[in-house]
Protein backbone atom coordinates (compact mmCIF):
# COMPACT_ATOMS: atom_id res chain seq x y z
CA UNK A 1 0.00 0.00 0.00
CA UNK A 2 2.65 2.48 0.88
CA UNK A 3 4.00 1.85 -2.73
CA UNK A 4 1.11 2.85 -4.43
CA UNK A 5 0.65 5.83 -2.18
CA UNK A 6 4.24 7.10 -3.08
CA UNK A 7 3.22 6.85 -6.94
CA UNK A 8 -0.13 8.54 -6.18
CA UNK A 9 1.69 11.47 -5.46
CA UNK A 10 3.10 11.55 -9.33
CA UNK A 11 1.87 12.40 -12.49
CA UNK A 12 2.64 11.59 -15.72
CA UNK A 13 1.76 13.83 -18.54
CA UNK A 14 1.56 12.01 -22.21
CA UNK A 15 2.52 14.74 -24.36
CA UNK A 16 2.13 15.05 -28.26
CA UNK A 17 5.09 16.43 -29.20
CA UNK A 18 3.60 17.39 -32.71
CA UNK A 19 4.66 15.90 -36.44
CA UNK A 20 8.74 17.01 -36.71
CA UNK A 21 9.04 20.66 -36.50
CA UNK A 22 9.89 21.78 -33.03
CA UNK A 23 7.98 24.99 -33.23
CA UNK A 24 4.75 23.26 -33.64
CA UNK A 25 4.27 21.47 -30.02
CA UNK A 26 1.60 23.05 -28.30
CA UNK A 27 1.78 25.75 -25.58
CA UNK A 28 0.57 23.71 -23.17
CA UNK A 29 3.12 20.89 -24.23
CA UNK A 30 6.17 23.50 -24.05
CA UNK A 31 5.07 24.56 -20.58
CA UNK A 32 5.09 20.85 -18.94
CA UNK A 33 8.60 19.75 -20.33
CA UNK A 34 9.82 22.95 -18.53
CA UNK A 35 8.26 22.03 -15.27
CA UNK A 36 8.79 18.12 -15.63
CA UNK A 37 11.46 15.81 -13.47
CA UNK A 38 11.48 13.72 -16.12
CA UNK A 39 10.90 12.70 -19.61
CA UNK A 40 10.82 9.65 -21.63
CA UNK A 41 10.56 10.22 -25.38
CA UNK A 42 10.77 8.14 -28.26
CA UNK A 43 12.16 8.09 -31.70
CA UNK A 44 9.54 10.54 -33.61
CA UNK A 45 9.95 13.20 -31.13
CA UNK A 46 12.29 16.59 -32.26
CA UNK A 47 15.22 16.23 -29.43
CA UNK A 48 15.02 20.04 -30.20
CA UNK A 49 11.88 19.53 -27.74
CA UNK A 50 14.12 18.95 -24.80
CA UNK A 51 15.72 22.59 -24.81
CA UNK A 52 12.31 23.07 -22.34
CA UNK A 53 13.67 20.44 -20.07
CA UNK A 54 15.06 21.94 -16.43
CA UNK A 55 18.61 21.23 -16.63
CA UNK A 56 18.07 19.06 -13.76
CA UNK A 57 15.37 16.92 -15.43
CA UNK A 58 16.38 12.81 -15.96
CA UNK A 59 15.56 12.56 -19.51
CA UNK A 60 15.60 8.75 -21.38
CA UNK A 61 15.01 7.70 -24.90
CA UNK A 62 13.14 4.78 -25.57
CA UNK A 63 13.72 3.74 -29.47
CA UNK A 64 11.31 0.74 -30.20
CA UNK A 65 13.09 0.32 -33.65
CA UNK A 66 16.88 1.95 -33.72
CA UNK A 67 19.38 1.64 -31.83
CA UNK A 68 21.76 -0.59 -29.69
CA UNK A 69 19.10 -0.33 -27.17
CA UNK A 70 15.86 -1.08 -28.28
CA UNK A 71 12.38 -0.89 -25.73
CA UNK A 72 9.47 -3.17 -26.08
CA UNK A 73 6.31 -1.27 -25.49
CA UNK A 74 6.35 -3.56 -21.63
CA UNK A 75 9.19 -1.99 -20.80
CA UNK A 76 8.14 1.57 -21.43
CA UNK A 77 5.10 0.85 -19.50
CA UNK A 78 7.36 -0.86 -16.53
CA UNK A 79 9.92 2.06 -17.02
CA UNK A 80 7.11 4.96 -16.88
CA UNK A 81 6.02 2.98 -13.00
CA UNK A 82 9.30 3.06 -11.88
CA UNK A 83 10.14 7.00 -12.69
CA UNK A 84 6.60 7.56 -10.83
CA UNK A 85 8.71 6.36 -7.52
CA UNK A 86 11.11 8.94 -7.54
CA UNK A 87 9.65 11.95 -9.39
CA UNK A 88 6.61 13.74 -8.90
CA UNK A 89 5.79 14.63 -12.95
CA UNK A 90 7.02 12.30 -15.65
CA UNK A 91 6.58 13.50 -19.15
CA UNK A 92 5.69 10.76 -21.76
CA UNK A 93 6.47 12.94 -24.68
CA UNK A 94 5.17 10.79 -28.04
CA UNK A 95 5.66 12.39 -31.67
CA UNK A 96 2.28 13.61 -33.30
CA UNK A 97 -0.54 12.61 -31.71
CA UNK A 98 0.04 10.85 -27.94
CA UNK A 99 -3.71 9.25 -28.84
CA UNK A 100 -3.58 8.64 -32.50
CA UNK A 101 -1.75 5.32 -33.51
CA UNK A 102 0.59 5.89 -30.71
CA UNK A 103 -0.16 2.81 -27.98
CA UNK A 104 -1.36 5.09 -25.50
CA UNK A 105 -4.13 2.93 -24.37
CA UNK A 106 -1.73 0.41 -23.10
CA UNK A 107 0.20 3.13 -20.86
CA UNK A 108 -2.89 4.30 -19.69
CA UNK A 109 -4.05 1.41 -18.55
CA UNK A 110 -0.78 0.98 -16.31
CA UNK A 111 -1.46 3.93 -14.80
CA UNK A 112 -5.04 3.77 -14.13
CA UNK A 113 -4.47 0.12 -12.52
CA UNK A 114 -1.71 2.29 -10.49
CA UNK A 115 -3.86 4.64 -9.77
CA UNK A 116 -1.62 7.30 -10.64
CA UNK A 117 -2.79 10.31 -11.89
CA UNK A 118 -2.33 11.70 -15.20
CA UNK A 119 -2.90 14.42 -17.97
CA UNK A 120 -3.81 14.15 -21.74
CA UNK A 121 -1.43 16.72 -23.48
CA UNK A 122 -2.73 17.00 -27.38
CA UNK A 123 -0.61 17.10 -30.41
CA UNK A 124 -0.44 18.32 -33.91
CA UNK A 125 -0.82 14.84 -35.72
CA UNK A 126 1.23 13.75 -39.00
CA UNK A 127 -2.14 13.83 -40.98
CA UNK A 128 -2.83 17.23 -40.30
CA UNK A 129 0.67 18.59 -40.36
CA UNK A 130 1.27 16.96 -43.44
CA UNK A 131 -1.59 18.32 -45.25
CA UNK A 132 -0.95 21.89 -43.97
CA UNK A 133 2.74 21.60 -45.07
CA UNK A 134 1.79 20.49 -48.60
CA UNK A 135 -1.18 22.69 -49.48
CA UNK A 136 -3.59 19.43 -48.84
CA UNK A 137 -6.94 20.03 -47.96
CA UNK A 138 -8.00 16.91 -46.37
CA UNK A 139 -12.27 18.45 -46.39
CA UNK A 140 -13.20 20.40 -49.68
CA UNK A 141 -16.68 21.28 -49.86
CA UNK A 142 -16.20 20.35 -53.55
CA UNK A 143 -14.98 16.85 -53.45
CA UNK A 144 -14.74 15.59 -49.71
CA UNK A 145 -17.08 16.20 -46.83
CA UNK A 146 -15.09 13.02 -44.61
CA UNK A 147 -11.58 11.95 -44.21
CA UNK A 148 -10.91 8.56 -42.12
CA UNK A 149 -7.45 7.87 -40.52
CA UNK A 150 -6.07 4.41 -40.72
CA UNK A 151 -3.60 2.35 -39.59
CA UNK A 152 -0.68 1.20 -42.66
CA UNK A 153 0.93 -1.72 -40.22
CA UNK A 154 -2.01 -3.66 -37.56
CA UNK A 155 -0.63 -5.77 -34.33
CA UNK A 156 1.71 -8.61 -36.13
CA UNK A 157 0.17 -11.06 -34.08
CA UNK A 158 -3.60 -10.04 -34.89
CA UNK A 159 -5.71 -12.76 -36.65
CA UNK A 160 -8.63 -10.88 -38.04
CA UNK A 161 -8.14 -7.13 -39.85
CA UNK A 162 -10.05 -4.55 -38.37
CA UNK A 163 -9.68 -2.56 -40.84
CA UNK A 164 -12.66 -2.47 -43.57
CA UNK A 165 -11.52 -2.34 -46.97
CA UNK A 166 -14.68 -2.63 -48.62
CA UNK A 167 -15.78 0.74 -46.75
CA UNK A 168 -12.63 2.26 -47.56
CA UNK A 169 -12.67 1.22 -51.44
CA UNK A 170 -16.09 2.85 -51.71
CA UNK A 171 -15.38 5.96 -49.68
CA UNK A 172 -16.49 9.52 -50.88
CA UNK A 173 -13.90 11.47 -48.75
CA UNK A 174 -10.00 11.12 -48.27
CA UNK A 175 -8.34 7.98 -46.94
CA UNK A 176 -4.95 9.05 -44.84
CA UNK A 177 -2.45 6.25 -44.19
CA UNK A 178 0.08 6.26 -41.13
CA UNK A 179 2.71 3.85 -41.43
CA UNK A 180 1.93 2.74 -44.63
CA UNK A 181 5.09 2.83 -46.63
CA UNK A 182 6.34 -1.08 -46.17
CA UNK A 183 3.08 -1.88 -47.04
CA UNK A 184 1.98 0.57 -49.67
CA UNK A 185 1.87 -2.50 -52.30
CA UNK A 186 -0.12 -4.79 -50.32
CA UNK A 187 -2.47 -1.76 -49.29
CA UNK A 188 -3.07 -0.54 -53.19
CA UNK A 189 -4.12 -3.97 -53.69
CA UNK A 190 -6.56 -4.51 -51.26
CA UNK A 191 -8.66 -1.56 -52.15
CA UNK A 192 -8.44 -1.89 -56.11
CA UNK A 193 -9.61 -5.39 -55.52
CA UNK A 194 -12.68 -3.84 -53.73
CA UNK A 195 -13.38 -1.30 -56.29
CA UNK A 196 -10.89 1.58 -56.14
CA UNK A 197 -10.14 3.22 -59.08
CA UNK A 198 -6.49 2.35 -60.12
CA UNK A 199 -6.63 6.27 -61.19
CA UNK A 200 -7.42 7.91 -57.84
CA UNK A 201 -5.24 10.16 -56.83
CA UNK A 202 -2.64 9.38 -54.42
CA UNK A 203 0.04 10.98 -52.27
CA UNK A 204 2.64 9.83 -50.17
CA UNK A 205 4.44 12.83 -47.62
CA UNK A 206 8.01 12.00 -45.53
CA UNK A 207 9.35 13.80 -43.29
CA UNK A 208 6.57 16.15 -43.00
CA UNK A 209 7.31 19.79 -41.65
CA UNK A 210 11.09 19.14 -41.54
CA UNK A 211 13.35 20.46 -43.93
CA UNK A 212 13.78 16.83 -45.53
CA UNK A 213 10.10 16.93 -46.48
CA UNK A 214 9.55 14.58 -49.15
CA UNK A 215 6.39 14.48 -51.14
CA UNK A 216 5.30 12.19 -54.34
CA UNK A 217 2.29 11.68 -56.23
CA UNK A 218 0.74 9.22 -58.24
CA UNK A 219 -2.06 7.79 -59.80
CA UNK A 220 -3.15 4.73 -56.94
CA UNK A 221 -1.48 2.13 -58.92
CA UNK A 222 1.48 3.56 -59.41
CA UNK A 223 2.51 5.49 -56.31
CA UNK A 224 4.21 2.22 -55.07
CA UNK A 225 6.66 2.08 -57.58
CA UNK A 226 7.13 5.78 -57.76
CA UNK A 227 7.50 5.97 -53.78
CA UNK A 228 10.32 3.61 -54.57
CA UNK A 229 12.02 5.46 -57.27
CA UNK A 230 12.03 8.26 -55.21
CA UNK A 231 13.58 6.41 -52.24
CA UNK A 232 10.76 7.95 -50.13
CA UNK A 233 11.23 6.58 -46.60
CA UNK A 234 9.47 6.52 -43.31
CA UNK A 235 8.18 8.22 -41.14
CA UNK A 236 5.61 9.18 -43.93
CA UNK A 237 1.76 9.06 -44.49
CA UNK A 238 -0.60 8.74 -47.43
CA UNK A 239 -2.68 10.19 -48.73
CA UNK A 240 -5.34 9.29 -51.10
CA UNK A 241 -8.47 10.64 -52.95
CA UNK A 242 -9.72 13.74 -54.86
CA UNK A 243 -7.72 16.01 -52.10
CA UNK A 244 -4.29 14.17 -53.21
CA UNK A 245 -4.38 15.91 -56.35
CA UNK A 246 -4.87 19.09 -54.94
CA UNK A 247 -4.00 22.62 -56.23
CA UNK A 248 -0.46 22.80 -56.51
CA UNK A 249 -0.53 26.97 -55.94
CA UNK A 250 -1.20 25.93 -52.34
CA UNK A 251 2.05 23.89 -51.76
CA UNK A 252 3.31 26.95 -49.75
CA UNK A 253 6.41 25.09 -48.79
CA UNK A 254 8.03 23.76 -51.72
CA UNK A 255 7.64 27.54 -52.99
CA UNK A 256 10.10 28.81 -50.27
CA UNK A 257 13.49 29.91 -51.86
CA UNK A 258 15.91 27.45 -50.27
CA UNK A 259 13.27 24.31 -50.32
CA UNK A 260 14.99 21.36 -51.01
CA UNK A 261 18.96 22.73 -50.86
CA UNK A 262 21.07 21.12 -48.12
CA UNK A 263 23.21 23.91 -46.94
CA UNK A 264 26.32 23.11 -44.60
CA UNK A 265 27.07 25.46 -42.22
CA UNK A 266 30.22 25.79 -40.65
CA UNK A 267 30.06 28.61 -37.41
CA UNK A 268 30.38 27.53 -34.04
CA UNK A 269 27.40 25.66 -32.31
CA UNK A 270 25.63 28.31 -30.92
CA UNK A 271 26.02 30.35 -34.51
CA UNK A 272 24.65 27.09 -36.62
CA UNK A 273 21.61 27.18 -34.10
CA UNK A 274 20.57 30.87 -35.34
CA UNK A 275 21.45 29.71 -39.19
CA UNK A 276 19.88 26.66 -39.03
CA UNK A 277 16.74 28.14 -38.14
CA UNK A 278 16.88 30.96 -40.82
CA UNK A 279 17.73 28.18 -43.52
CA UNK A 280 14.40 26.47 -42.07
CA UNK A 281 12.07 29.50 -42.46
CA UNK A 282 13.48 29.60 -46.07
CA UNK A 283 12.75 25.91 -46.60
CA UNK A 284 15.93 24.88 -46.73
CA UNK A 285 17.95 22.09 -44.67
CA UNK A 286 20.78 22.87 -42.42
CA UNK A 287 23.69 20.74 -41.88
CA UNK A 288 25.69 21.85 -38.89
CA UNK A 289 29.41 21.01 -39.73
CA UNK A 290 30.72 23.12 -36.51
CA UNK A 291 34.40 24.28 -37.26
CA UNK A 292 35.08 26.39 -34.78
CA UNK A 293 34.30 26.93 -30.78
CA UNK A 294 34.76 30.10 -28.57
CA UNK A 295 36.46 30.15 -25.71
CA UNK A 296 35.74 33.85 -23.00
CA UNK A 297 39.28 35.52 -22.43
CA UNK A 298 37.41 38.05 -20.16
CA UNK A 299 39.15 36.45 -17.47
CA UNK A 300 42.52 37.28 -18.67
CA UNK A 301 44.56 40.37 -16.89
CA UNK A 302 44.33 42.61 -20.48
CA UNK A 303 40.25 42.78 -20.30
CA UNK A 304 40.21 43.11 -16.53
CA UNK A 305 42.55 46.33 -16.53
CA UNK A 306 41.13 47.52 -19.56
CA UNK A 307 37.46 47.49 -17.09
CA UNK A 308 39.12 49.31 -14.88
CA UNK A 309 39.76 52.67 -17.03
CA UNK A 310 36.69 51.46 -19.01
CA UNK A 311 35.35 55.61 -18.53
CA UNK A 312 38.27 56.96 -20.01
CA UNK A 313 37.85 55.68 -23.27
CA UNK A 314 36.26 57.88 -26.05
CA UNK A 315 35.25 54.96 -27.90
CA UNK A 316 34.19 51.40 -27.59
CA UNK A 317 34.35 49.04 -30.52
CA UNK A 318 32.68 45.77 -30.68
CA UNK A 319 32.96 43.89 -34.17
CA UNK A 320 30.86 40.82 -33.68
CA UNK A 321 27.90 39.80 -32.14
CA UNK A 322 30.73 37.51 -29.78
CA UNK A 323 32.18 39.69 -28.53
CA UNK A 324 29.45 41.47 -26.99
CA UNK A 325 27.72 38.38 -25.96
CA UNK A 326 31.04 37.68 -24.31
CA UNK A 327 31.56 41.09 -22.47
CA UNK A 328 27.77 41.42 -21.22
CA UNK A 329 28.77 37.75 -19.52
CA UNK A 330 31.35 39.36 -17.82
CA UNK A 331 29.92 42.07 -16.75
CA UNK A 332 27.15 40.07 -15.37
CA UNK A 333 29.82 37.54 -13.55
CA UNK A 334 31.43 40.86 -11.73
CA UNK A 335 28.02 42.25 -10.61
CA UNK A 336 28.34 44.76 -12.90
CA UNK A 337 25.99 46.42 -15.46
CA UNK A 338 25.75 49.13 -19.19
CA UNK A 339 25.99 52.08 -16.66
CA UNK A 340 30.04 51.36 -17.70
CA UNK A 341 28.93 52.85 -20.75
CA UNK A 342 27.93 56.26 -19.14
CA UNK A 343 30.17 58.91 -20.50
CA UNK A 344 31.53 56.65 -23.75
CA UNK A 345 30.26 56.35 -27.74
CA UNK A 346 29.31 52.63 -28.84
CA UNK A 347 30.61 51.28 -32.39
CA UNK A 348 29.48 48.24 -33.76
CA UNK A 349 30.61 47.10 -36.95
CA UNK A 350 27.46 45.53 -38.47
CA UNK A 351 23.66 45.34 -37.80
CA UNK A 352 23.91 42.28 -35.94
CA UNK A 353 26.78 43.30 -33.80
CA UNK A 354 24.35 46.56 -32.93
CA UNK A 355 21.26 43.85 -32.70
CA UNK A 356 22.96 41.94 -30.08
CA UNK A 357 24.07 45.12 -28.06
CA UNK A 358 20.54 46.76 -27.85
CA UNK A 359 19.47 42.97 -26.26
CA UNK A 360 21.77 44.73 -23.41
CA UNK A 361 20.29 48.34 -23.66
CA UNK A 362 23.03 49.66 -25.35
CA UNK A 363 22.05 51.80 -28.65
CA UNK A 364 25.18 51.78 -30.78
CA UNK A 365 26.75 55.43 -31.75
CA UNK A 366 27.99 54.16 -34.80
CA UNK A 367 27.27 51.33 -37.42
CA UNK A 368 28.60 51.75 -40.36
CA UNK A 369 26.07 51.08 -43.82
CA UNK A 370 29.21 48.24 -45.47
CA UNK A 371 30.08 45.70 -42.88
CA UNK A 372 34.12 45.81 -42.65
CA UNK A 373 36.71 46.62 -40.29
CA UNK A 374 38.26 49.25 -42.96
CA UNK A 375 34.44 51.11 -43.60
CA UNK A 376 34.40 51.02 -39.47
CA UNK A 377 37.84 52.81 -39.53
CA UNK A 378 36.26 55.00 -42.22
CA UNK A 379 33.32 55.82 -40.41
CA UNK A 380 34.90 56.48 -36.79
CA UNK A 381 37.29 58.83 -38.41
CA UNK A 382 34.25 60.92 -40.12
CA UNK A 383 32.77 60.72 -37.17
CA UNK A 384 35.01 62.55 -34.91
CA UNK A 385 39.01 63.68 -34.69
CA UNK A 386 40.49 60.57 -33.42
CA UNK A 387 43.85 61.95 -32.58
CA UNK A 388 45.13 61.39 -28.92
CA UNK A 389 41.41 59.73 -28.48
CA UNK A 390 41.44 56.41 -26.86
CA UNK A 391 39.72 53.68 -28.59
CA UNK A 392 38.86 50.10 -26.77
CA UNK A 393 38.55 47.18 -29.46
CA UNK A 394 36.69 43.93 -27.83
CA UNK A 395 37.49 41.85 -30.41
CA UNK A 396 38.39 38.09 -31.32
CA UNK A 397 42.12 36.70 -30.85
CA UNK A 398 42.25 36.04 -34.48
CA UNK A 399 40.69 39.61 -36.08
CA UNK A 400 42.29 41.32 -38.78
CA UNK A 401 44.84 44.07 -37.83
CA UNK A 402 43.62 46.40 -40.45
CA UNK A 403 41.10 48.32 -38.02
CA UNK A 404 43.74 49.22 -35.40
CA UNK A 405 46.34 49.65 -38.11
CA UNK A 406 44.04 52.52 -39.35
CA UNK A 407 42.90 54.11 -36.16
CA UNK A 408 46.08 54.35 -35.21
CA UNK A 409 47.23 56.03 -38.51
CA UNK A 410 44.26 58.57 -37.45
CA UNK A 411 46.30 59.32 -34.19
CA UNK A 412 43.83 57.63 -31.90
CA UNK A 413 45.42 55.53 -29.05
CA UNK A 414 44.08 52.06 -29.23
CA UNK A 415 43.50 49.21 -27.12
CA UNK A 416 43.21 45.86 -28.60
CA UNK A 417 41.98 43.35 -26.33
CA UNK A 418 40.76 40.04 -27.48
CA UNK A 419 37.62 38.76 -25.77
CA UNK A 420 37.51 35.97 -26.44
CA UNK A 421 39.47 32.68 -28.25
CA UNK A 422 38.43 30.84 -31.53
CA UNK A 423 39.93 27.46 -31.68
CA UNK A 424 39.70 24.70 -33.87
CA UNK A 425 36.49 22.19 -33.78
CA UNK A 426 37.38 18.37 -35.51
CA UNK A 427 34.44 16.92 -36.65
CA UNK A 428 34.08 13.82 -38.33
CA UNK A 429 34.47 14.05 -42.18
CA UNK A 430 33.52 10.45 -44.04
CA UNK A 431 30.29 10.87 -44.56
CA UNK A 432 30.52 14.72 -45.17
CA UNK A 433 33.08 13.62 -47.82
CA UNK A 434 30.93 11.20 -49.20
CA UNK A 435 27.80 13.29 -49.73
CA UNK A 436 29.80 16.16 -51.59
CA UNK A 437 30.90 14.18 -53.86
CA UNK A 438 27.91 12.14 -54.50
CA UNK A 439 25.98 16.10 -54.91
CA UNK A 440 23.95 15.45 -51.90
CA UNK A 441 25.30 18.84 -50.71
CA UNK A 442 24.04 22.18 -52.59
CA UNK A 443 26.00 25.27 -50.48
CA UNK A 444 29.21 25.32 -48.55
CA UNK A 445 29.02 28.38 -46.34
CA UNK A 446 30.86 30.20 -44.39
CA UNK A 447 30.80 33.09 -41.94
CA UNK A 448 34.39 33.99 -40.93
CA UNK A 449 38.12 33.35 -42.81
CA UNK A 450 38.73 30.98 -39.41
CA UNK A 451 35.80 28.73 -40.24
CA UNK A 452 37.33 28.67 -43.62
CA UNK A 453 41.02 27.54 -42.87
CA UNK A 454 39.46 24.79 -40.47
CA UNK A 455 36.76 23.17 -42.85
CA UNK A 456 39.85 22.70 -45.27
CA UNK A 457 42.34 21.26 -42.88
CA UNK A 458 39.90 18.68 -42.85
CA UNK A 459 38.21 18.10 -45.72
CA UNK A 460 40.05 18.49 -49.25
CA UNK A 461 39.39 21.20 -50.86
CA UNK A 462 39.79 18.93 -54.11
CA UNK A 463 36.23 17.69 -53.96
CA UNK A 464 34.92 20.92 -53.91
CA UNK A 465 36.88 22.27 -56.91
CA UNK A 466 35.42 18.69 -59.21
CA UNK A 467 31.79 18.62 -57.73
CA UNK A 468 28.69 20.14 -57.54
CA UNK A 469 28.84 21.68 -54.26
CA UNK A 470 28.45 25.69 -54.44
CA UNK A 471 30.10 28.21 -51.88
CA UNK A 472 28.92 31.03 -50.43
CA UNK A 473 30.89 34.17 -48.36
CA UNK A 474 29.44 36.55 -45.70
CA UNK A 475 31.42 39.34 -46.97
CA UNK A 476 35.08 40.05 -48.75
CA UNK A 477 37.59 39.20 -45.76
CA UNK A 478 36.12 35.80 -45.72
CA UNK A 479 35.80 35.86 -49.54
CA UNK A 480 39.51 36.68 -49.63
CA UNK A 481 40.46 33.83 -47.50
CA UNK A 482 38.61 31.29 -49.64
CA UNK A 483 40.33 32.91 -52.66
CA UNK A 484 43.43 32.16 -51.02
CA UNK A 485 42.73 28.38 -51.18
CA UNK A 486 41.96 28.48 -54.93
CA UNK A 487 37.91 27.77 -53.57
CA UNK A 488 35.58 29.46 -56.27
CA UNK A 489 32.76 31.98 -54.25
CA UNK A 490 29.26 31.62 -56.03
CA UNK A 491 27.53 33.86 -53.49
CA UNK A 492 29.01 37.05 -51.57
CA UNK A 493 26.47 38.75 -49.00
CA UNK A 494 26.02 42.25 -49.79
CA UNK A 495 24.66 42.65 -46.25
CA UNK A 496 27.20 40.99 -44.65
CA UNK A 497 25.17 38.95 -42.31
CA UNK A 498 23.27 35.21 -42.17
CA UNK A 499 20.41 37.32 -43.74
CA UNK A 500 22.57 38.23 -46.07
CA UNK A 501 24.19 35.47 -46.94
CA UNK A 502 21.01 33.49 -46.93
CA UNK A 503 19.80 36.07 -49.60
CA UNK A 504 22.80 35.91 -51.58
CA UNK A 505 22.24 32.33 -52.24
CA UNK A 506 18.83 32.90 -52.73
CA UNK A 507 19.87 35.53 -55.22
CA UNK A 508 21.40 32.89 -57.39
CA UNK A 509 18.45 31.18 -58.28
CA UNK A 510 16.97 34.20 -59.56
Amino acid sequence: MGFLLDMRKSKVYLVGAGPGRADLITLRGAEVLKNSECIIYDRLANEELLKFARTDAEIINVPKRLGKRRYTQQEINELILEKTKSHRTVVRLKGGDSTLFARAGEELTVLAEYGIDFEIVPGVTAATAAAAFTGILLTDRNYSSQVVFVTGREAPDKENSNIDWDLLAKLKGTIVLYMAVGTIEKIVHKLTEYGMDKSTPTAAIANATLPAQQTVRAALHSIAKKCKDSKLEPPAIIVIGPAAAGDRRFDWLAKKPLFGKTIVITRDQAGNAELAAEIIQRGGNPLPFPTIELKSLTHKNSFVKALTKFSQYDWIVFTSQNGAAFFFEALEKLKKDARVFAGTKVAAIGSETAGRLSRYGIKADLVPGVFTGRQLAKKLIEADNLKDKKILLLRSDCASKELPELLKKAKAKVDDIPIYQTLTKKNKTKKLTKDIKSGLIHWLTFASPSAVKSFFEQLSKNIIKSGSTRVASIGPVTTKKLTELGIKVHAEAKEHTINGLLSAIEMSYM
